[in-house]
């Protein structure tokens, strides 16, 4: 077993797909790269176990600066392929993740789950995760971008 960590333009994107579109099946290759370049700078990366060729777990994640702990790691995406589940696989990457937490500073490992997944919410309690908050979201339609300031422009345009 070997954690590769993956860059946008790694061509092994491609084998780790299948794997992450089992929890992301809205994702097809292209879309899947253009989100990770966007992402890369914002600290999204992706780690993927391999079992010799074949990719078996992926995770997406980030570190980040926040108010409620300050800094911790945020997993996006944690996924097993379905033919191997119940072998050890995420925990071997949970495992990966929580060391890379450790070594960039952060005192917390975070992440959401959809409400539905409760063998994935099984599995986070046996390896320790604790649920600690609700998650409430609401969709947004794509709207012009304006400025966040209006009056700052109209003062910048019309000084009094």
């Amino acid at each position: 077993m070997q954690v590769v960590e993956l860059d946008p333009e790694d061509p092994t994107l491609a084998e780790v797909l299948p794997v992450l579109a089992e929890l992301r099946p809205h994702l097809d290759l292209d879309t899947f790269r253009e989100v990770y370049a966007e992402g890369w700078s914002q600290g999204l990366r992706f780690s993927a176990l391999f079992d010799e060729d074949q990719c078996v777990a992926v995770a997406g994640w980030r570190v980040i600066a926040c108010t409620s702990s300050l800094r911790k790691l945020y997993v996006d995406d944690l996924v097993t392929a379905a033919a191997f589940r119940s072998a050890g696989h995420g925990r071997m990457l949970l495992s990966h993740l929580h060391r890379v937490a450790a070594t960039e500073g952060c005192s917390v490992l975070d992440l959401d789950s959809g409400t539905q997944r409760v063998d994935a919410h099984r599995f986070y309690e046996r390896e320790g995760l604790h649920v600690t908050a609700l998650h409430f979201a609401q969709s947004v339609a794509p709207q012009p971008a304006e400025p966040l300031h209006p009056e700052r422009v109209d003062e910048a345009r019309h000084p009094g």
